[in-house]
Parts: structure tokens; C-alpha cells; sequence
């Protein structure tokens, strides 16, 4: 029955071309039959719009005007017939089998099945599980957690399947508030709407690389911690606008249980103070309140607990000389001395 449960695979493009074809490929090379690929091109300025033309009657092809990511997911979704959708970014691509397995996971009450993804580089490289293996995916209902957090354990754009009934509720997605990392906005409503069931296996690649937003493989600055910190307040802002229309209470501080936020404002505030977008913040009040998220509100094994947690003491404590290496040592694999490297793999083995 459930084979012909029809499944929509969006794939959003801009200026990706070196990458679009692999996506479009991993999208075609479902072994769930009943699946339409539909390819949108943001306006993109490379060669993109050739190579999906080559593709003739295979996908679903649709150019626009350059209108950001939000804007494309919605001209997908509108044009898709899909119960079931998948966004796809195009320098990221899926395995044969993710329809098939998403498919095999599914329930009527289901908003979305989340699946972690393979981090790789350029190259395809393999560099970690995205989220890492000690992080554990968050599954049923979800909104408690998100409703105390702002946030939950969840995947980037390319590592969820979505109910379109439970999408018909939040689409479309604020174009201008969520020109970048609109799946942002989807992960943060979609419990909303349904539960979250979480595969623990990857079902496809996420690339990182230099032109990725949240990349470190160039090492970390406070440039991305201030976008990140930025874009967790538009969330924040979302998620109490729809929690106040369906009668739910969020707390005003949201993102203070959060160790994950935390990290990101009490890096930003320690190293580039005079550019931190909260200007009431104290390193000394982030610390402490990363070492109670850490301990209050992860479900971390005992040892990487203490470890995390005395991160954030040293980054809140010590002079910025001490504070910036920790930051980027503990963020920027690439940036560590093969030393200290090899140390916070085998501590990462024995918490894992």
C-alpha cells in the first residue's frame, strides 16, 4: 500500500553546478518508484539552467528569479503533488534507498522523518555523522523539548521528510526573514504539526565546503557565530508567534537551556565583543548557564558532560589569549594541531 504513497524531491540550486547533477542523479536513482524530482533554480549566474535542461522529461524543471532559498522551497512545494517531500540542496545528494527507508518508517500521525547525513568535503570525502554519533536525534513528540529550548536535536535541509499536510500548515515560508536557511524555519514548526521519527542511519551526503554558511573548514569566526545567533532569534521569533496562536506558553529567555546557542553567543561575545548582537550578555553569566544546560538539559554520557561543561568555564573564565584556541580547537577540527587533535579524538572515543 504504501508504494504508492507519491514522494516529492525538491532540489533548490544557486550557482551549485559543480554539484547539481550529483543531486539530481541521487534524486532519479530512488529505488521507491514512485517519487517525482522537481530541480528550482534560484536565478542562478553559472551553468546550472544547462544541466537541467540536459535532464529533459526526467525531472520537473523550474527557473525563477533569484528570491533566496525560502522563496524556492515555496515555488517547489506549490508546483509538487508529493504526501511526502523531500528538500534537497543541491551540493548535497541521497542514498538509493533514503525514500525506501524514510518510507518503511512512516505513520499516518508522522509530520517528519529526520535521518542523519554523512559530512563529507568537496571531494566527498568522509569527515564525520552529521549531527556527530554521541549527539542523539530527538524522536516522538518533540514540542516539550522545543518549547523549552527553542530548539531540538534535529537535521539540516537535506535530512528530513515531510507530511505535506503538516507542511500546508506553515508554508509559505517568510521569504525576507528566511532568505538563508529556510529549513530553519520548517524544523522549528513542523512538531507543531506531528510527531518527529528519527532514523539513526545516514540516508544521504551533506558537503562541507568553503561556500557552505556554517562551514568551519576555514576555521571559525565571529561572523558565523553573529549569523547563527541571529538566525536562532528569527526562529525564536517564529516559534513564539505560533506557539501564542495555538495557546501554548514559551518562556521569554529561550535558547538559555540551550547549550548549543549558548556556545555560539559566549564564542561570539569572547571573541569579537564590540560586534556581539546581545549587548546585556556576560561571559561570565553564558558560562554558567552552558554548564547548567550541559548538565540540566543534554542527555550526554557523564564524562563528555564534564568535559563539554568545563569548556565553557574555561572560554568564560580565561584571558581571550586562552579563550580564543579553546573556541576554535573544540569548533574547527581542521584548525587543531595534530597534537591537541588527536587528544580530543580519543577523549571523543572514551564519551561517545
Amino acid at each position: 500500500m504504501m508504494v504508492k504513497v507519491p514522494v516529492s524531491i525538491i532540489i533548490n540550486n544557486y550557482n551549485y553546478s559543480q554539484f547539481l547533477g550529483e543531486a539530481i542523479d541521487s534524486a532519479l536513482s530512488q529505488t521507491y518508484p514512485n517519487t517525482e524530482v522537481i530541480v528550482v533554480d534560484d536565478g542562478s549566474t553559472d551553468n546550472s539552467q544547462d544541466i537541467i535542461t540536459n535532464y529533459g522529461t526526467q525531472i520537473v524543471p523550474l527557473l525563477k528569479n533569484n528570491g533566496g532559498q525560502a522563496s524556492a522551497l515555496n515555488a517547489g512545494f506549490e508546483v509538487s503533488r508529493g504526501e511526502i517531500v523531500i528538500f534537497l540542496d543541491a551540493d548535497d545528494y541521497l542514498f538509493p534507498y533514503a525514500v525506501e527507508r524514510v518510507i518503511a518508517a512512516w505513520e499516518p500521525s508522522v509530520a517528519n522523518v529526520q535521518y542523519r547525513l554523512e559530512l563529507v568535503d568537496a571531494q566527498k570525502k568522509f569527515i564525520d555523522t552529521l549531527p556527530r554519533p554521541e549527539i542523539h536525534l530527538d524522536s516522538g513528540d518533540v514540542l516539550p523539548i522545543l518549547l523549552k529550548k527553542g530548539r531540538y536535536n534535529c537535521l539540516v535541509t537535506s535530512g528530513n521528510a515531510f507530511s505535506r499536510a503538516a507542511l500546508a500548515e506553515i508554508v509559505p515560508i517568510p521569504e525576507d526573514e528566511f532568505r538563508i536557511s529556510a529549513d530553519g524555519y520548517l524544523v522549528t514548526l513542523i512538531p507543531f504539526y506531528g510527531q518527529i521519527v528519527s532514523i539513526e542511519e545516514p540516508l544521504g551526503g551533506y558537503r562541507q565546503h568553503g561556500s557552505n554558511l556554517w562551514s568551519t573548514r576555514e576555521g571559525v569566526a565571529s561572523e558565523k557565530f553573529i549569523k547563527s545567533i541571529k538566525h536562532d532569534f528569527l526562529k525564536y521569533k517564529v516559534l513564539r508567534d505560533k506557539a501564542t496562536e495555538l495557546g501554548y506558553e514559551v518562556p521569554q529567555n529561550l535558547g538559555l537551556c540551550d547549550y548549543f546557542h549558548l556556545q555560539d553567543r559566549l564564542s561570539s561575545l569572547r571573541l569579537a565583543p564590540q560586534n556581539h548582537p546581545v549587548p546585556l550578555d556576560s561571559q561570565l553569566i553564558l558560562a554558567y548557564k552552558g554548564f547548567l544546560a550541559v548538565w540540566k538539559d543534554s542527555d550526554f554520557s557523564r564524562k563528555r558532560k564534564l568535559i563539554l561543561s568545563t569548556w565553557f568555564l574555561w572560554v568564560g573564565v580565561m584571558p581571550q589569549a586562552l579563550a580564543k584556541p579553546a573556541i576554535t580547537w573544540w569548533l574547527a577540527s581542521e584548525s587543531r594541531p595534530k597534537a591537541i587533535d588527536l587528544l580530543l579524538k580519543k577523549i571523543r572515543s572514551l564519551t561517545t
